[in-house]
Formats: structure tokens, sequence, C-alpha cells
């Protein structure tokens, strides 16, 4: 009886023990696969951190290469914008200084201003005056050098303008209606004077003013103005320098200022029978 009792708690125990290893061996199967899979989530976070850092290392690669073009292009639209807003800014400014300003309209004296016309209107009003003073002086007769008693009155002094550089034009003159040397003095027996008038360049004593010296010592028919000089914008003084430098050296009946693009008969002007004294004709 003792036997059989023994043998049950026997199996019983063994029974025990039986289930005790079976509990060991699942508990260790479980904690393996519980490693395997912190290792596979580990290997997988892994992975997953390179490639973010390669997309990431491309995406900045890309900026890099191009964000230059883009921020000048940014920079560039910033300062257009400044600009235009600082233009307008402007733009009203001057509109509230000038609200209920009516804008000027140009007149014909400002347009003759603007062109300077109004300049050579003065300049000839004043020649004109100078002109219209030296009539009700007599001409300057009291300025006349001493003549001899027997010295004959001339019919006309005729001045020619000429400039620098009309040496072919005078030539010109020279050779058709215009008589040089024994021919010229002659004329002026029968009463004419011509001569070409001219001033002076406004470089005194250059190369222009030595060539019209060398060439009135040839031809001498020249008048040469020493107090004028000779310029476009000095023209209107011209006409008041020959006739007061004319009236000074010879008393004609005439004095006439003629330009180098004209012909004269000499034989109608000696035919000319004087009437008033010192008349100034240009």
């Amino acid at each position: 009886m003792e036997r059989d009792t023994s043998l049950p708690v026997t199996a019983k125990s063994e029974r025990r023990g039986g289930h005790g290893s079976r509990s060991s061996s699942s508990s260790s199967s479980s904690a393996s696969s519980q490693q395997s899979s912190a290792k596979s989530s580990l290997l997988l976070a892994f992975l997953s951190c390179v490639a973010w850092l390669y997309v990431a290392g491309s995406l900045l690669r890309t900026l890099m290469l191009n964000d230059v073009p883009f921020l000048a292009l940014r920079h560039f639209q910033f300062l257009t914008l400044w600009q235009d807003a600082e233009n307008r800014t402007l733009l009203a400014n001057l509109l509230q200084k000038n609200l209920g300003q009516r804008p000027k309209v140009l007149t014909v004296e400002d347009k003759l201003m603007l062109l300077g016309c109004k300049d050579l209107e003065k300049r000839i009003a004043e020649v004109e005056m100078d002109l219209t003073l030296a009539k009700s002086q007599g001409y300057l007769r009291n300025q006349l050098k001493p003549n001899d008693s027997t010295s004959k009155k001339l019919l006309a002094v005729i001045g020619v303008y000429t400039g620098f550089g009309s040496r072919l034009t005078r030539n010109t003159f020279r050779g058709s209606w215009m008589p040089t040397g024994d021919n010229l003095r002659k004329l002026e027996e029968k009463g004419v004077v011509i001569r070409f008038v001219i001033g002076r360049s406004p470089n005194r004593g250059d190369s222009l003013d030595r060539n019209i010296d060398e060439e009135n010592r040839k031809t001498k028919d020249f008048l040469i103005l020493e107090g004028h000089e000779e310029a476009q914008e000095e023209l209107p003084k011209k006409a008041k320098f020959f006739f007061s430098t004319a009236v000074q050296n010879w008393d004609a009946e005439f004095y006439v200022k003629v330009d180098d693009n004209i012909d004269l008969d000499l034989g109608k002007v000696l035919k000319v029978k004087p009437s008033l004294s010192g008349v100034m004709v240009t």
C-alpha cells in the first residue's frame, strides 16, 4: 500500500517537473524572439536614417548649386520694388507741391529768348543806336584826319565783307568786277574806294592774322578793323566798326557795305550824282 501511494506522488512530481521544463523553454524562446525583433527594428531605423541623410544631402547640394541666382533674383526684385516705391513717393510730393499751379505756356517771346533771337535783336538795336549817334555828330567828321585843301571828295567807299577762309572768293572778286593794282588806284582817283573788310582773329597774331597781313601787303586792298574780333557772334558790331573807320579814313558821299556774294556795276556807280552827303548804305 505504501508503494502504491508513493508512485503517484512520484508521477505527480515528474509531471510537475515536466511542466516546469516546458515553461522555462517557452520563456527562453519568447525572449530570443523579442531580441531579434529589436535588432530588426534598430536595423530599419538605421537604414531609414541613412536614406534620409542621402535625400537631405542631395537636396542640400541642389540648393547650394542653385541658390545664388535665386537669391540674386529675389534681391533684384526687392530693389525694383523699393525703387518704384521711392519714385511714387517723389512724384506724389511733386504733385502735392505743384497742386493748384497751372503749367506755364511758352509765349513767342520765350521761344525767341530760347533761340537766342532776342540777344541778336538787342545787338542790332545797339548798332543802330550807335549809327544814329554818329549821324547826329556829323558822322565823326570832327575825328577825321587832316586832309589837304586840294584833296578831292570821294564819291563812294565800298566795303566788301570777307572772312579768314574766303581767299578763293576774294580772288574771284579781283578777277571779275573789282580792279587790282594800278587799276584799283585809278578807280580811287575817279572817286570810288573798294576794300575788303575784315577784323582780327580772336587769337591775336596767329596764322590767320599773319596770312591776312601778307595778302594785304601784296594786294593793298584790305581795310583791317583792329578793334573788331572776327567772329559770327560779333557780326552786328562789324558794321559799326566799318562805318566809323571808313568815315575817319575817307571823306565820301556814300559809304556802302556789301557781302562777298554779289557783283557791282562800277560803271553805273560812277554815274551816280551825289545828292546827299555822307549817306550810309548797307
